[in-house]
């Protein structure tokens, strides 16, 4: 390759494991109190089973943010939502919750990975770009 390894070389699958283990790791990462009692969405009936739900959400929006910039609270409510059960009628597409959406990112606006973009939403920072590269590069060499 010509240039450096970026998010976009990496599965996104495996990138957003390493990110999230990175911010749990570091403990930068501000968690709220109430992660474990809140549902991600209103069609949801219980709240996640993994304790580290809240890293990697954080860690993918981080990768969403990064592959498309001015990303506000709307459209990762769409993004991160579901189909909702509606009995025996069809399913319907639901949006996700607006809180955790606003918590996740103003969590990564705390450590400096996402700032506010001019134009509406957020976009990614400098230091983030760096962040998020050097954790890419490293799930390509660790698979080599």
């Amino acid at each position: 390759m010509t240039g450096g390894i970026t998010v976009k070389d990496v599965s996104a699958h495996d990138f957003v494991k390493s990110y999230a283990a990175y911010l749990k790791r570091t403990g930068k990462l501000e968690v709220p109190k109430w992660v474990d009692l809140v549902k991600t969405a209103t069609y949801k009936e219980l709240a996640p089973y993994d304790q580290d739900w809240f890293y990697i959400r954080a860690a993918s929006v981080a990768r969403h943010i990064y592959l498309r910039n001015g990303v506000g609270v709307g459209a990762l409510k769409k993004n991160y939502g579901g189909r909702v059960n509606r009995g025996n009628r069809p399913h319907h597409h639901a949006i996700a919750s607006g809180s955790v959406a606003r918590k996740v990112m103003q969590a990564l606006e705390k450590i400096k990975v996402v700032e506010h973009d001019p134009n509406g939403g957020r976009r990614i920072s400098q230091d983030g770009q760096k962040d998020l590269d050097r954790i890419a590069a490293q799930i390509v060499r660790a698979d080599q």
